[in-house]
Formats: structure tokens, sequence, C-alpha cells
């Protein structure tokens, strides 16, 4: 028994190194008592799974199918899809490792680019870029103007004809006013911070007559991506809080449907 469980202990040992215990300490981490204390924080980690389960049940998100009408002008929204936000170890807001949802909105945000492009549709980028002597607490200095971690994720959006920094509101509402626009489709990181506070700033525009024509705003859940900060990280830093990527990016969509926003588990062009 002691012999199968072993790999399980070197695992947590990896994944918390605890520089602050004697190496005999650690050794003992192999003896069968450990063995309780390692099941136990297998145990909390399947309650804490447990425990969003019912908060998402609770928190209860309807999302749809939605196929872009050709009626209508439509127009796909980017926010932030960076290296500094998306790509592995590109910045200290970038994911430390490979992760699923970051992926797979990056390969769903390609996916609506190059269908917006085949079909002339507009298409709008937020980019996150700071002067290097410009702050944004209480995240550490990122994604500084012409730095690779202000880039557009490697192989995806080259055919975008144009961007804007965030601080540039009114170019988006020439675009809208421009392109007639009348839904517009939002994808993007990160999904409870970036992606809600724009949907939430579109809707009180939509709601005060600024963004005539603009009728519509459609999340597309599977587009957008939050970061994971666990809790045994955040509690040994300062003023850290922890930030668990599948719930904030559940509550994050909530939100956005709260304010107004139509939330999309599928989207489809005809």
């Amino acid at each position: 028994m002691l012999v199968t469980r072993r790999p399980i202990l070197r695992q947590f040992c990896r994944e918390h190194p605890m520089p602050f215990l004697p190496v005999h300490v650690k050794e003992q981490l192999f003896s069968r008592k450990s063995l309780i204390w390692v099941d136990m924080h297998h145990q909390l980690l399947k309650m804490v799974s447990a425990t969003i389960d019912i908060l998402k049940k609770e928190l209860h998100l309807e999302q749809e199918s939605v196929v872009l009408s050709e009626e209508v002008v439509n127009g796909l929204v980017l926010v932030d899809i960076i290296n500094g936000f998306c790509t592995v170890g590109a910045g200290p807001l970038a994911p430390r490792e490979p992760n699923q949802q970051m992926t797979g909105m990056i390969e769903e945000s390609v996916r609506l680019t190059r269908l917006f492009c085949e079909k002339k549709w507009p298409i709008f980028a937020f980019i996150d870029s700071h002067r290097p002597d410009q702050s944004e607490h209480p995240y550490p200095p990122h994604c500084v103007s012409g730095s690779d971690e202000s880039n557009f994720v490697p192989g995806s959006m080259e055919k975008i004809d144009g961007s804007m920094e965030k601080d540039g509101s009114n170019v988006f509402i020439d675009w809208i006013k421009t392109n007639s626009i009348k839904s517009i489709l939002v994808v993007g990181v990160c999904t409870d911070i970036c992606v809600l506070d724009f949907v939430c700033s579109a809707i009180s525009a939509i709601n005060h007559g600024f963004l005539n024509p603009l009728e519509e705003v459609v999340v597309y859940s599977n587009g957008c991506a939050t970061f994971d900060f666990p809790t045994e990280i955040a509690q040994n830093i300062k003023h850290g809080l922890a930030h668990p990527q599948e719930l904030m990016h559940h509550v994050g969509l909530y939100m956005a449907k709260e304010r107004g926003a139509r939330i999309a588990n599928k989207v489809s062009l005809p």
C-alpha cells in the first residue's frame, strides 16, 4: 500500500515544495501516517470542487445556441487576446502552464476571426497596453507598449486591419456607427474582469442611446477564459486573493447575463 501511494506523495511535494521544512521532515512525508494527511488534502480538494458545483447550481446560467443572421450587421469584438494574458510564461499575468480553458478560448476566437474575415464582417480588437511608467493597481507591471506581451497571440489575429488601446472608447463608438452594427459577439479574457467590464459598459451605453444602432451584445462562453490563482498560493502573498478559474468564469458569464447580455455556448454563421 505504501509503495502504491508514494507517487501521489511525490507529486504533492513537487506541487508544494515547502522550503521551510528540513529535509528529514520532508522524508517523513513518505511514512504511513503521512498518507492520512495527504488523503485529507485530496478529500479537501474534492470538497472544494463539490462546493463550486453547488454555487454554480445556485447561480444557474442558461446558455443558448446562436446563429448569427446575415439580415443585420454583426461585429466581432476581441478582448485582450494577447501574449501577456494568454501565452504560457509570457509575463507575470500569463498562464504558468498550459490551460485547457485558455487554449479553447484561443482556438474558438481564431475560428470566429477567420469566419468573420471570410464574410468581410467587421472586427474590433481591444489591446491591454501600458506605458512603462503607467501602473494598474493591484496588478504588477504588464503588457508594456511595444513589448511582446502586448502582441496578439501568435498565429491568431494577423488578418485584423485595425485595433485600439483601451483608452480609445470614442474609436469603438465610431466603429459601431460607421459599420451600422446591430449585434456584437464578444470573446477574450478575462471573463470576469475585462470582458465583463466591457460588456457592462457597452450595455449601459446602449441603454443611454450612445451606441446606436447597436442593439445586442452576445458573449460566447467557449470563446472566453479567465486565470487560475489557487488558494494555497494566494494565502502566502500579501493582499493575495484566490481566483478559482472555473467558478470565476461562471460568475463572469452570470453577471454579464444579469446585465442584459445573451450568453452563447455555441456560435455559428450561416
